[in-house]
Parts: C-alpha cells; structure tokens; sequence
C-alpha cells in the first residue's frame, strides 16, 4: 500500500511505453538532423511527421510518468503518430537513418497501443 500522496510503481507495460517513447523521441531528433543537412522539398514533407511524432512521444512519456488520467488517451494519439511517422521515414527506403526512426516508431507505436487499451 502506499503512502498518501506517494505513487503507486511504475508497471512494467508501462515503464517499457516511457523507454519506446524516450528512444522513439531522440530517434526523430537525430533524423531531423539528417533531413535538415540534406535539404529538399521530399524531407519538408518528413520533418513534420517527425516534428509530430518527437514531441508527441516527450509528452507522451512525461504524463505516463506523472501518471495523467489523460494518458491512455494520449498513448492511443501517439501511437497513431509514430505510425503516420513511420510511414513517411519508408518513403525514403535506401536511407538507413530512415529505416533506423520508422523502426523505432513502429515499437513505440505497438507499446503506446497496448497501454491505451491498459487501464492505468
């Protein structure tokens, strides 16, 4: 039993959604890096999908931390677009940093579904 006021341990679901979420997060940083040393109107088009996804999977991990009421709510729209993300880092198959991010949000994606159909 805890303490008032004390929170109650992290699962392990839902410690595994904070890490896929933290390391999803700086993969679509360090890819957005890469896109802006190439350049290109096609990269414009991915640097939103990724803008969308690093900061939905920071907010994600932050209010899984603080224990939101809104999380599962939130993991279900992060899931939704570290898909979207993942599609767009495909449409540059020969890219290996490409491939490394749609990875990386393909986990993140499939560990935020399964905590939004969690109760948390």
């Amino acid at each position: 039993m805890t303490q008032p006021g004390m929170m109650s341990a992290m699962s392990p679901e839902m410690q595994a959604c904070v890490d896929a979420c933290m390391s999803c997060h700086a993969m679509c940083e360090e890819t957005m890096s890469s896109c802006m040393q190439a350049g290109g109107q096609p990269q414009m088009q991915i640097m939103r999908a990724l803008m969308d996804c690093a900061e939905t999977t920071r907010m994600c991990a932050d209010m899984m931390m603080r224990r939101s009421p809104m999380s599962a709510e939130m993991c279900a729209m992060c899931a939704k677009a570290c898909e979207m993300c993942a599609e767009a880092c495909m449409s540059m198959p020969d890219d290996p940093q490409m491939m490394r991010c749609a990875e990386a949000c393909r986990r993140c994606a499939e560990s935020c579904r399964t905590m939004a159909g969690a109760t948390m």
